[in-house]
């Protein structure tokens, strides 16, 4: 059974599926997920995030703040606490990182923010989820500063060098790939995931954004992530149930409330 380690449900277009996310999920759990992390981007939208999957129970949630969202949702630290304390299906913090493609302006409030959150983190016993683009010393150095490698957590959507996933790794964070690595342009990439040790990886779909061939240029969702996991499985020489197995485990070890 796969695991979808990163989506947005809360984003997603139910139109096709009688705007029913249940609808739209009972078609991904017919290809074999078994569970989703549903991750926060903004705790202006949090509360909407939780009422969307209100009843999924095999849905996880994380909360936190991207890189591109601090200005309009800033880092509170009695917020995020509540956050946690009041909905044990809060799994991870995040998601949060360096973001200097869109946000560049923005840099020294998001180095902030995702201090906090790590902080926080290792102190509540939780792995914070890692956005970085176009930002890989600057990421890598908030690590350094703040992570603690007992609570980790992952790297999510891995896009960058196998240099910066070493160094991830060597902190303690799993490295995540999503639908990219089966992009035509995505060579390099594919030669991270045949690198990242076998226990220290997961698999995503980022939905509804990047799908995977052959569904690119088409909504995203959690069912496609079969599709990363069979891509990896051509790429490492194993077989898929190797692939589901081995992440789902990688999966319970570093979202331990995932259970």
């Amino acid at each position: 059974m796969f695991i979808d380690s990163h989506c947005h449900l809360d984003r997603l277009d139910l139109s096709k599926h009688n705007n029913s996310l249940s609808e739209l999920l009972d078609d991904a759990r017919a290809r074999g997920v078994s569970k989703m992390l549903c991750v926060g981007i903004d705790m202006n939208l949090y509360p909407n995030m939780l009422n969307a999957i209100e009843g999924q129970k095999d849905v996880y949630a994380s909360v936190g703040i991207h890189p591109c969202h601090v200005v309009e949702s800033p880092w509170n630290e009695q917020q995020m606490r509540a956050a946690v304390a009041e909905n044990s299906r809060v799994v991870a913090l995040g998601e949060t990182g360096m973001d200097l493609y869109y946000t560049a302006d923005t840099q020294e409030i998001q180095e902030q923010s995702f201090a906090n959150h790590l902080k926080l983190g290792s102190e509540l016993d939780l792995p914070v989820i890692i956005h970085t683009r176009d930002a890989r010393e600057e990421t890598l150095k908030v690590m350094a500063d703040h992570a603690d490698p007992k609570t980790a957590g992952v790297m999510h959507c891995f896009t960058e060098t196998l240099e910066m996933a070493q160094r991830s790794i060597e902190m303690g964070f799993m490295i995540s790939f999503s639908g990219i690595i089966t992009f035509k342009n995505a060579a390099d990439l594919r030669e991270v995931v045949k690198a990242v040790p076998l226990d220290m990886f997961l698999i995503e779909t980022d939905s509804p954004y990047l799908a995977p061939i052959p569904y690119r240029g088409k909504p995203n969702q959690p069912g496609h992530v079969a599709e990363v996991a069979k891509c990896i499985a051509e790429l490492r020489g194993i077989s898929l149930e190797e692939v589901a197995e081995r992440s789902a485990d990688n999966f319970h070890r570093l979202f331990k409330r995932a259970v």
